[in-house]
């Protein structure tokens, strides 16, 4: 099983049925992120079940790049942090960030549109 420095695979594990198919790729983006942030990333939501994605509380969308291993929500409650993720996400190659009041979501799929920030 592969390591990184900052992660293990199963902080990535749906909250609801511990399906994960969280790409490796997205895992090594992550670790080289968060060793350029120089600050921790608590990992909000990873992998998703459609179960677990398609709850109300959740807001997930039908075809959420979570239910393919390839998206993380990284929690991030002051300005500070967000700019230091989202610095990092860049840096490492992530082309489609989300920024949200409480999170960062970063995602890796070229199934969809590419070079893209939105808000939330």
């Amino acid at each position: 099983m592969k390591k990184w420095k900052y992660f293990k695979k199963e902080d990535f594990a749906c909250k609801c049925c511990g399906m994960n198919n969280t790409s490796d790729l997205l895992i090594d983006k992550l670790d080289e992120a968060r060793e350029i942030a120089g600050i921790p990333f608590k990992v909000n939501c990873g992998c998703r079940c459609k179960k677990h994605n398609s709850d109300p509380k959740i807001g997930g969308e039908p075809n959420s790049s979570h239910l393919t291993g390839l998206a993380v929500d990284l929690s991030a409650k002051t300005s500070e942090e967000k700019f230091k993720i989202v610095s990092s996400l860049l840096a490492c190659g992530f082309v489609r960030i989300g920024v949200y009041k409480t999170f960062v979501h970063g995602d890796i799929d070229t199934s969809k549109p590419q070079n893209m920030i939105w808000h939330g």
